[in-house]
């Protein structure tokens, strides 16, 4: 059975971050992908222009339209922008009875550029996380959820898992992208327990979406593999699309990871 993945989230004109690279990610992997947009982001590899939140009845609407009609077995939620929006979009979900919810709690931008008004995040924290399957903060992210100080190690990160699973999803994938070193450890804590994900660090430009299209990988694959399998596959996915970035000639700033890098050929 091919699944059907929902993701809703902002836009990217230049299209290697949000909503596009969502549709990217989840095709790459075999999947059907339906989206909902929740904001229009003028932006590039450069970054952030500005911004426009829809109306929370639209996104609602538009919700509706998708879950009224088609099969969908994952959802990926993305950019929700405020509070009236994040409320929109637990109320449909819920209703709807989504299943498998990747929620990747975006707030800024690579650039900086904020991504989510201060009111939002307590309706995120409340009444979406307790919705997801996993949430997927990087650890600015992170401390934001927690109200803690953004300052990390390691140890801080396994410190802070219990503290991000009493906010109620299933499973947390707290990523280490931030911290220095040669390689990159990830964190998946739920029932089974804590499984740490490392990899080398790849030095590149080409590293814009990178938290898009994880979470859309995880989408993808929920529906066919348990959630650490699933979260291993995204990882290899997202490494070798991080590998491969430099094939594309995309802006003149923060390039994309190459989504279809195991379909184009190798040349390049």
């Amino acid at each position: 059975m091919i699944a059907n993945v929902l993701t809703i989230a902002g836009t990217d004109p230049s299209g290697g971050a949000g909503i596009q690279a969502d549709i990217k990610a989840i095709s790459a992997l075999g999947v059907y992908a339906c989206s909902v947009v929740s904001a229009v982001v003028a932006q590039n590899t450069c970054g952030v222009r500005s911004f426009q939140a829809l109306a929370p009845e639209l996104v609602a609407d538009q919700i509706d339209a998708v879950l009224e009609d088609v099969r969908i077995d994952a959802v990926k939620i993305g950019m929700i922008a405020n509070a009236g929006i994040a409320e929109a979009v637990a109320d449909r979900l819920r209703h709807h009875g989504a299943r498998n919810i990747v929620l990747d709690p975006v707030m800024v931008a690579k650039s900086g550029h904020a991504l989510l008004d201060p009111e939002a995040v307590f309706a995120l924290r409340e009444r979406l996380v307790p919705l997801a399957a996993v949430i997927t903060p990087n650890l600015p992210e992170a401390a934001v959820l927690l109200n803690r100080p953004d300052d990390w190690s390691l140890d801080a990160m396994k410190a802070a898992l219990p503290a991000l699973l009493a906010l109620g999803s299933d499973y947390v994938l707290l990523k280490g992208g931030h911290l220095a070193g040669e390689d990159s450890t990830d964190l998946l804590a739920g029932p089974e327990g804590t499984r740490a994900f490392t990899a080398p660090r790849i030095r590149t430009t080409c590293d814009h979406g990178t938290g898009c299209t994880l979470s859309s990988a995880i989408a993808a694959l929920l529906p066919h593999h348990p959630m650490p399998e699933a979260v291993a596959r995204a990882k290899a996915y997202l490494q070798a699309a991080l590998a491969q970035g430099h094939r594309l000639e995309v802006g003149r700033g923060h390039g994309p990871v190459h989504h279809f890098h195991a379909l184009w050929g190798s040349e390049g």
